[in-house]
């Protein structure tokens, strides 16, 4: 069975370690702050201005100021703090965010990530996500594993203008958990009663398997 969006995110929860200062980008990785254990201790960033970002507000008790980079209303947990963008890309740029959790529309078997632009489309701009991929030394990709008309988004090469170049380190779909290495993908979870051969015939990109390959756990 595949995961949904909040499988997705659940499984993602538990790539994040206590102490971690992390960042979300818009779509799938904003419902990971959702699923992290309650015994550990994360800062959540968003690159328009916030540390310490909690879960989304109850219906009817949104704040229309509190949001974060994708306009959602969010609510901030005590101590948390604001700041203006040179701050919040200095954290970025200098290297303070212990992970990052991306969408992506596509990404190449050498960990190259498009998810930015589809040519043709009106898009308002990259946003903070060129310096995300810039910056950050461990990226996890939130994404479906093929577009609406079945065909894949994990490839041999990105065919949209690209957001940042080998900088993907580890994606996780409605089907799979995947490592990218020097050599391509590396098949490591598969979801519950999904098969490695779906897994392979859903991948466009050099998929590695190493014998038994195990259910992902949410």
């Amino acid at each position: 069975m595949a995961l949904d969006k909040n499988g997705i995110a659940q499984r993602i929860a538990k790539e994040i370690k206590d102490g971690y200062y992390v960042n979300l980008g818009i779509g799938i990785p904003t419902l990971v702050a959702n699923f992290v254990r309650e015994d550990i201790q994360v800062e959540f960033q968003s690159e328009n201005g916030i540390l310490g970002m909690g879960p989304f507000p109850i219906d009817g008790e949104e704040d229309a100021d509190l949001i974060n980079a994708g306009k959602q209303t969010i609510t901030a947990l005590p101590g948390a703090s604001f700041f203006d963008s040179a701050m919040s890309f200095g954290m970025i740029r200098g290297q303070h965010v212990d992970l990052t959790i991306l969408g992506a529309m596509e990404v190449a078997e050498n960990g190259d990530i498009a998810n930015w632009k589809i040519p043709g489309k009106m898009v308002k701009g990259m946003g903070g996500a060129m310096d995300l991929v810039a910056s950050a030394e461990n990226i996890i990709v939130a994404m479906m594993h093929t577009n609406k008309a079945g065909d894949s988004k994990l490839l041999k090469r990105c065919s949209l203008p690209l957001t940042g170049v080998g900088c993907v380190t580890k994606i996780v779909t409605n089907l799979a958990v995947i490592e990218v290495t020097e050599n391509g993908f590396k098949l490591l979870e598969r979801a519950p009663g999904v098969s490695v051969e779906e897994i392979e015939n859903a991948t466009e990109g050099k998929l590695i398997v190493e014998g038994d390959v195990p259910e992902m756990k949410l």
